[in-house]
């Protein structure tokens, strides 16, 4: 089987071009599979809602905590595996865990099946990006990190994307029926771990073992990691932006569905598809490319890039949420889509590039471990439950716009925070090179 793996070396050993792109395209592919998985019960919120009679409270903790809780503590367990065994293993096994829990996500028939679904997603789902992100980051050099795991970060904007079709194709016609769209999207993702086994090597490990990052134990690194300021900096900056993305992710239809009787779902789902697959994935993109080519002079620019872009993008999206015309809030919702896409590369890039060459993978797991609690579980929980407190005095159209308007002091928090963190890179990239070198 080796042989026919769809790799190739170069003439002195080295990893091909077109196969580590390949790898590349890859991984980005199962992160898509990871967001559709992740975005389809925000998107379906609305009829799950109706179906099950649940209230906004009990969205949230599916939306947000339940999805998150396991996701976030099995992450540091699966990095540890994933430092030492084979990452393209705990890869395919985590892709159909995960896609497994989401088809029988569509079998639910009451909120506790649904909640016990959607925390065995969030099982599958930890295993997905430490892995990934530490492959990427041994088939490309430091240098072009960022535009690699730009790239990678492609994976969620096509994600949601695709996850927004897929929902509006099973829900046009005025159809309701929820179910079918989980099935539908969960099942291709076992196809896609197949493939992944078949034709992805594990890639060797890069970095200097001999040095001091990599003949030190995995706990003395791990402390270093965690002493590095420009770390915990980017980690909170991308928290706290994330905090106000998850939530709007997983509640924005709800509200264009309530504030905008008689609207068009089908509609509204392909516009704002399209908007996560051009402005966001734009975003993204275009973050990566600008953090390579001007951190090469000014290491700050990790920080500087995306703190700029959230100045643009956070009174955009608060904006958004006051004006009548809904044409005009998707628009003003694009900006803040598409610059706060530009943190993604730079974040990932940063967590690898700063880790002792030992922990690369705990690096990204301890990350996603403060990011997660703080974002993916407390974004749309917080919406939830808030929305679900002042229902009763405001409406339920004004408790959700008053709730996600809250949204602005995170968004705040992590502009200030991405603007600090740039003042601390230099330094900090400096001694990472030292130690990994």
């Amino acid at each position: 089987m080796e042989s026919k793996q769809v790799v190739k070396q170069g003439k002195e050993g080295e990893t091909s071009n077109a196969y580590r792109n390949y790898v590349l395209f890859i991984l980005t592919l199962v992160y898509a599979f990871n967001f559709i998985d992740r975005q389809i019960i925000g998107i379906l919120s609305p009829f799950i809602k109706a179906d099950l009679g649940l209230d906004d409270a009990q969205l949230g903790w599916l939306k947000g905590l339940y999805f998150a809780l396991l996701y976030t503590v099995l992450g540091i367990p699966i990095a540890w595996l994933a430092d030492r065994y084979s990452r393209v293993n705990i890869v395919v096994i985590s892709l159909t865990l995960w896609s497994g829990f989401t088809a029988m996500s569509g079998l639910a028939t009451n909120f506790t099946q649904l909640a016990l679904a959607r925390v065995g997603v969030g099982i599958g789902e930890a295993g997905g990006s430490p892995p990934s992100h530490s492959m990427i980051s041994d088939l490309f050099p430091k240098e072009k990190r960022a535009g690699a795991l730009a790239i990678y970060s492609l994976g969620i904007p096509f994600g949601i994307m695709l996850a927004f079709f897929a929902s509006a194709y099973f829900l046009k016609g005025g159809s309701t029926d929820w179910r079918v769209a989980m099935l539908a999207v969960g099942l291709p993702g076992v196809i896609l771990a197949v493939i992944l086994k078949l034709t992805v090597k594990e890639p060797s490990r890069s970095g200097n073992m001999q040095s001091q990052a990599g003949k030190s134990k995995s706990w003395t690194s791990i402390k270093t990691l965690l002493s590095i300021k420009s770390w915990w900096g980017m980690c909170f900056a991308i928290s706290f932006g994330s905090f106000g993305n998850y939530a709007i992710s997983t509640w924005m239809i709800d509200f264009y569905v309530r504030a905008h009787a008689g609207l068009d779902v089908t509609w509204l789902l392909i516009t704002i598809g399209i908007i996560n697959g051009t402005a966001y994935a734009g975003g993204v993109w275009l973050g990566g490319v600008l953090v390579d080519k001007l951190g090469k002079k000014n290491r700050g620019a990790y920080g500087y890039v995306p703190g700029i872009a959230m100045l643009i993008g956070a009174p955009a999206y608060y904006i958004s949420l006051q004006v009548e015309s809904m044409n005009m809030s998707i628009a003003l919702l694009a900006i803040l889509l598409m610059t706060s896409g530009s943190y993604l590369g730079p974040s990932f890039a940063l967590a690898q590039t700063l880790a002792p060459v030992k922990v690369r993978a705990m690096s990204t797991a301890l990350f996603f471990f403060v990011l997660n609690i703080i974002a993916l579980g407390g974004g749309p929980t917080f919406v939830g439950l808030l929305s679900n407190a002042l229902t009763e005095e405001h409406g339920q159209v004004e408790a959700l716009r008053l709730s996600l308007s809250w949204l602005a002091v995170p968004y705040a928090l992590s502009i200030l925070a991405f603007f600090w963190t740039a003042r601390q890179i230099p330094a900090d990239w400096d001694a990472a090179e030292s130690r990994n070198a």
